[in-house]
């Protein structure tokens, strides 16, 4: 289906034939058209206009009211203060552009026309090491960017740049291969992320303890390092083994956060070794990598370090080993050429920035990218604990992120049952089977933390307060999740009603507000997807369960019973803000259950 044009299209759209007829000189002038609290619209644009053609801003406003065509759209039109537009639409035309979206499995959210590919890297643990709270952000902003990127026809090729390289794997392997049975599973059954992420921390401590202690181990796990970067085959089907038990940790931690990772989209550091050599070969020659105290360096003039002396871009060191830029720009010459990225997204920790301004600016310099092709880091902040400062345990250590999940579902599951003992105690009746509530407990702790994560802007640091994010009231994912389970129930109750729209009636206020919000789905998924920022999506279903929650305690759907038509259009309003706020969640990777 075509894509269904917004009331605020429409109504721009009219005041550009407006502009265009009363003064041609104008017609490309932009209205400037935004929601306001004293009418449904407001247009500033003409304040503008009338200091460009030196004219009086109130006599041009009224002279561009007078020429808009008469039409079904526009209800009224005052000019206000010093050439201000206050606007205010038709009740039929809400109704009618809602119908149009209703009618749209999409719910009128078209295509974006300059769609390309997008390769987003994001979700970046490291081999043999625990996931803790500072790999959460990478993974929910990612995970919610590709879902976003997707609905709006972007082609999305998902990376994962696990760690699984590097001078650690000599000591693992070297001591996997004088204690060759420390990998061992306990039995034949499928391994849990737990046993194998307890097997990698044992062997990780006992080889760290050895390589300090003994300078014969250490010798040997350092050889063992020049023989996996050489290539050697059972040393590199040792390592194998490492990041093949990391994955079935990873992927445990993944499946408790409800998170789609699929195996041939992890292309680790070691995916690049390849490609090293002769990406430090094509800078060198073009002259954008320079050899300095033996290292090939990239210089730039605005990065100098704390003695006023320029901090080079390290690609390769004097001693010949690669560093994370050589992997990185390797990454992007991957990308670009095989993978035909037009933009390049890195869901990175903002700590990063300065390291992928430097390589994203050498692979400009490099052509590899360019005009058609850009690179953007999404760098985000820290997770805090209540105290705002950096979270740890009581300990010092920093939080297993599998503990803080298993957290949030304890006290997403007690919520749940909280609410559903008190339905039963009030009714009579059992709301929720236990099977439901463990499932609805999953959906609420998972969806808690990933909310929290997601409605606060990527580049700022955010307080990890459970008891904040699992509460009923406020901005929260179980306040929206319980606003879609109210809309489900309403249905419930309905009878033989059935959603109509009925665009020849007059809308109540709160009736009002809700069409005109749910009109505006559309834009918000383009502007979060324009510019990879989930939180305004998030801040649009929040304020949409908000509006739905007056609507519904000021216009009674189902008791006391209204007359036929004002019930079936309550009813379409009821429908298509639970379609919305079910498919924007979806975009968020947030379930909605249909009882809560």
């Amino acid at each position: 289906m075509a894509s269904v044009p917004s009331l605020a299209s429409t109504v721009q759209q009219r005041l550009a034939d407006g502009l265009s007829a009363a003064l041609p000189d104008a017609a490309s002038a932009d209205p400037l058209l935004r929601r306001s609290d004293r009418a449904d619209f407001q247009a500033n644009g003409i304040l503008a206009l009338a200091k460009r053609l030196k004219g009086n801003p109130r006599e041009l406003a009224t002279k561009v009211v007078e020429a808009i065509p008469a039409n079904d759209v526009l209800k009224e039109i005052e000019v206000s203060g010093p050439g201000f537009l206050n606007i205010t639409v038709t009740d039929a035309a809400i109704i009618d552009t809602l119908a149009a979206r209703a009618a749209d499995a999409r719910l009128g959210v078209p295509f974006n026309e300059s769609a390309g590919t997008t390769v987003i890297d994001y979700a970046q643990p490291n081999v043999a090491k625990e996931m803790h709270v500072g790999h959460l952000r990478s993974a929910v902003i990612g995970a919610a960017m590709v879902e976003i990127l997707e609905f709006t026809g972007e082609t999305v090729v998902r990376r994962h740049h696990i760690g699984d390289w590097g001078t650690q794997f000599g000591m693992l392997i070297q001591f996997l291969i004088e204690h060759p049975h420390e990998l061992d599973h306990s039995s034949g059954a499928e391994v849990s992320g737990e046993e194998a992420m307890s097997n990698l921390n044992r062997l990780y401590k006992a080889s760290r303890a050895l390589f300090d202690s003994d300078e014969e181990f250490k010798t040997r796990a350092r050889a063992r390092v020049v023989d996996l970067q050489a290539g050697d085959e059972e040393t590199l089907a040792l390592w194998q083994r490492f990041v093949d038990e990391s994955k079935i940790y990873f992927y445990s931690v993944f499946d408790k956060l409800d998170m789609d990772i699929r195996d041939g989209d992890v292309v680790g550091e070691s995916g690049y070794n390849d490609m090293l050599v002769e990406t430090c070969r094509i800078l060198e020659e073009s002259g954008v990598a320079v050899r300095s105290e033996g290292a090939l360096c990239v210089f730039f003039d605005d990065v100098k370090g704390p003695d006023g002396n320029p901090t080079p871009l390290i690609v390769q060191k004097s001693d010949g080993g690669f560093g994370y830029a050589a992997t990185d720009l390797s990454a992007i010459r991957d990308r670009v050429r095989n993978l035909k990225a037009t933009s390049l997204l890195y869901v990175v920790d903002a700590r990063q920035s300065l390291h992928f301004k430097m390589v994203f600016e050498t692979a400009r310099r490099a052509g590899w990218l360019n005009d058609e092709v850009k690179a953007v880091q999404l760098a985000f902040g820290t997770v805090l604990g209540k105290d705002g400062k950096p979270f740890k345990t009581r300990e010092g250590e920093t939080v297993r992120l599998v503990d803080l999940l298993d957290e949030a579902v304890d006290r997403a599951t007690a919520v749940v049952r909280e609410k559903a003992d008190g339905f039963e105690q009030k009714t009579g009746k059992a709301l929720l089977s236990e099977t439901e509530i463990v499932e609805n407990g999953q959906y609420v702790g998972i969806g808690a933390v990933k909310y929290a994560d997601l409605s606060t802007s990527a580049a700022r640091d955010y307080k990890f307060d459970l008891d904040q994010m699992v509460s009923l009231n406020g901005d929260t994912s179980v306040y929206l999740q319980y606003a879609y389970a109210r809309i489900r129930s309403i249905f419930g109750n309905a009878g033989d009603r059935t959603p109509v729209a009925h665009p020849e009636l007059e809308l109540a206020p709160a009736e009002r507000a809700l069409g005109l919000h749910l009109d505006s789905f559309a834009e918000t998924v383009a502007d979060a997807a324009a510019e990879y920022a989930p939180h305004k999506l998030t801040a649009y279903l929040y304020q949409l369960a908000s509006l739905f929650t007056t609507f519904y305690d000021q216009c009674p759907v189902i008791k006391p019973a209204p007359a036929q038509d004002i019930a079936e259009n309550r009813l379409f309003l009821c429908d298509l803000a639970g379609r919305t706020l079910h498919q924007g969640m979806a975009l968020l990777g947030i379930r909605t259950p249909e009882r809560l």
